[in-house]
């Protein structure tokens, strides 16, 4: 019986001996493919991926700023209707106004004291009219009034003008008024040094007043 058993175990041995053998094989074949084969997951943090996440953060970027820039609280500030004055400024019906007349009065034994303004558009002269409690808030729009030196004015109507740091806007249009006409009048035909005064207020600008710049020297 011994002779048997001892004949058994050499054929058994390379048996069991040679699944590791293939283990080790498929371990090799399997780094092999991984590095030269990335998985899906590894893709994701692949350098392909970064420009449109880079695009996406600065698109984001770009929308917050643009809507802080343009926000209704940066071109306004609110001021109750008591405080307002003649001469001042209100916004009415979304437009910047300057304040013409105003009046207080009293509806009845228990009213509140209403406060009726007459103001007209800075922009376009338009009369708009407003009647308010006079504890309620109104809206006061922030008026920006500049003077630029004329240089030119390009073909389709827009001037060239030169801000204080020396750099040229280009972005106000001759207006189509008594303004507009006498600024072609002084500048084109007298070929006179001209000064535009321009009016900012609520993302609009526009040339107010036309003068001539005063002599240097």
């Amino acid at each position: 019986g011994l002779p048997l058993s001892t004949n058994h175990h050499p054929v058994s041995d390379p048996a069991t001996a040679s699944p590791p053998t293939i283990d080790f094989s498929r371990l090799i074949f399997s780094l092999l493919f991984s590095s030269f084969f990335p998985s899906p997951n590894t893709l994701k943090t692949s350098p392909l991926s970064t420009p449109p996440n880079l695009f996406t953060m600065s698109a984001e970027e770009h929308d917050v700023t643009f809507d802080s820039a343009d926000a209704g609280a940066s071109l306004t500030y609110p001021m109750q209707c008591s405080a307002l004055r003649k001469s001042g400024h209100v916004v009415i019906k979304n437009r910047p106004c300057k304040i013409i007349d105003m009046s207080t009065s009293k509806t009845g034994k228990h009213g509140h004291a209403k406060v009726h303004l007459i103001a007209t558009d800075i922009f376009t002269g338009k009369k708009l009219e407003d009647l308010s409690p006079s504890t309620h808030n109104m809206d006061v729009p922030h008026v920006v009034r500049k003077e630029y030196q004329l240089l030119d004015i390009t073909e389709d109507g827009f001037m060239s003008l030169m801000t204080d740091s020396g750099d040229t806007k280009e972005d106000v249009k001759v207006p189509d008024n008594e303004v507009g006409e006498k600024i072609n009048q002084m500048f084109l035909t007298e070929e006179k040094d001209c000064n535009i005064v321009v009016l900012t207020s609520m993302g609009e600008e526009a040339a107010m007043e036309c003068k001539e710049a005063p002599k240097s020297g």
